[in-house]
């Protein structure tokens, strides 16, 4: 069931980009019709009025460092969701340039049959799919954690429980947000409860849209990256095949395209991405922090708990996925010209010999993902970022001992 399901996402013009795309559109964050396009941009405005109502209850209850933590770990996450969205929507050309590039590439390349390019794009498309599901899975389970969270903290405290019936405590919220009417009992907890929760499902469909897109497409640079190297080892032969000055200048000018739209695409992603991800660095290393001090508090119930290690698995997840897979493509990017040195250069004349030199010049030239200006997208990034959220939380802790 699962499977045809799953089936039904692929789609032949788009091999590697086909399910993400479709969840793009269903989504709202890829438009086209006129009647969709206003009804999905009244939702992403409702959403951005969701964000500033987080920040208006944040002012409001700021002198309550509990309740602000637990406000600020999802308004600044809520903020990030509404960044995204906008990313797509305004600069939704540039995405479209990109995702145009990818699909051609690659149905231009399974068309000539090779065997060898085949077996790398069906492998990198295999593992997009699985870190594509397996994310979605992952967010998912974040939004219902998020969704059902309360509940459990109702169910699992009976004096909590006791308190709300005397009416010495409100119910409790998913979200922290002002309304500007009473939320605490009646009709008003019920509608603040149900638009919390449709800003979850809103938070959710954009987190794992935007990730999903990103962390494909560097996959994809990752294996075409491999397929050039590749293709550069081979470009003459095992060194017996006859090539003439034609076809080895056709071969080597092919590679160097290759390479030039991958540098041209890659720098396209990079100024979709670099914004956000700064954004995102930043908030991330709070609320590591942020999580980790409400774990340890001694007045966080069990259930508060598992919500919060939740919600922390998912930021450090979502940072992982950027961090691993740029540093993927770094890595690739790096070792690429081994395939000129690795081919049969010996056996051409002294003119393809220069014309090979320049092709492993240019191969040379690093693909690197930024988080802004200041930081490159990679492992000891993922790892600096970890180190610097603990030594502030043991900060924290000191100051509260």
């Amino acid at each position: 069931m699962v499977l045809k399901f799953l089936d039904r996402l692929e789609d032949p013009n788009n091999p590697l980009l086909g399910p993400t795309v479709l969840a793009l559109r269903y989504g709202g964050l890829w438009q086209k019709d006129r009647v969709k396009h206003f009804l999905y941009n009244l939702v992403h405005f409702i959403a951005f009025l969701f964000v500033v109502s987080q920040y208006v209850e944040l002012w409001i209850i700021r002198k309550n460092l509990e309740m602000a933590m637990r406000n600020l770990s999802l308004t600044m996450l809520s903020t990030v969701c509404v960044f995204k969205a906008c990313n797509l929507m305004l600069w939704q050309n540039s995405w479209k340039e990109l995702i145009d590039y990818v699909s051609e590439l690659e149905r231009s390349q399974l068309s000539k049959n090779d065997p060898v390019v085949n077996k790398i794009i069906s492998d990198y498309v295999k593992y997009a799919r699985r870190v594509t599901y397996l994310y979605w899975a992952l967010v998912t389970a974040t939004v219902v954690t998020v969704i059902l969270a309360p509940l459990f903290i109702y169910l699992s405290s009976p004096n909590y429980q006791e308190s709300i019936k005397n009416g010495s405590a409100p119910y409790p919220e998913i979200m922290s947000s002002w309304t500007p009417f009473d939320r605490s009992r009646g009709l008003g907890f019920c509608g603040a409860t149900l638009y919390q929760m449709l800003a979850c499902f809103y938070g959710g469909t954009v987190v794992a849209n935007f990730d999903s897109t990103a962390v494909v497409i560097m996959t994809f640079f990752t294996g075409q990256l491999k397929v050039l190297s590749v293709n550069c080892e081979r470009l003459f032969g095992d060194g017996n095949e006859l090539v003439d000055y034609d076809e080895a200048v056709k071969r080597i000018t092919e590679c160097h395209l290759h390479h030039y739209y991958m540098v041209k695409f890659s720098s396209v992603l990079n100024s979709l991405l670099s914004p956000v991800l700064f954004l995102y660095v930043i908030i991330c290393s709070l609320m590591i922090c942020a999580s980790a001090v409400q774990l340890t508090t001694e007045g966080t119930g069990n259930m508060q708990r598992i919500w919060i290690a939740e919600y922390l698995m998912a930021l450090i997840a979502q940072l992982f996925l950027y961090c691993w897979h740029s540093n993927d493509v770094l890595y690739m990017s790096n070792k690429v010209d081994d395939g000129v040195y690795s081919s049969a250069w010996w056996s051409q004349n002294v003119r393809i010999r220069r014309s090979l030199l320049l092709l492993g010049g240019q191969l040379r030239r690093p693909i690197i993902f930024t988080a802004g200006p200041f930081t490159l997208l990679n492992m000891a990034t993922f790892v600096a970022i970890l180190k610097g959220s603990y030594s502030y939380y043991t900060l924290l802790a000191k100051k509260d001992d």
